[in-house]
């Protein structure tokens, strides 16, 4: 996401010519898009995009988890002692 932005970002500068961009050559403002595409290529390929997808999702539903429990009032409750037969 990152080299998408600051391809964006080359490309209206340059496209505006402001700043030093401006007098860079078009192949070198359009390399933060090729790093993009390298990126997303090397983080499906690896399995990276996956691994955050179910981080998220677990993180969610700790969440949920949590929540559902303050609501019970069991969150950071001590924990129940079985009862001795007597």
């Amino acid at each position: 996401m990152w080299f998408l932005l600051l391809g964006v970002l080359g490309v209206a500068l340059k496209y505006f010519e402001i700043g030093p961009v401006a007098t860079l050559s078009w192949w070198i403002v359009l390399i933060p898009f090729a790093l993009a595409v390298v990126w997303w290529a090397w983080a499906d390929w690896s399995g990276y995009t996956k691994r955050q997808v179910i981080k998220k999702e677990n993180e969610r539903r700790a969440e949920r988890i949590d929540r559902q429990r303050s609501r019970l009032g069991m969150l950071n409750s001590p924990s129940r002692r079985k009862r001795s037969k007597s």
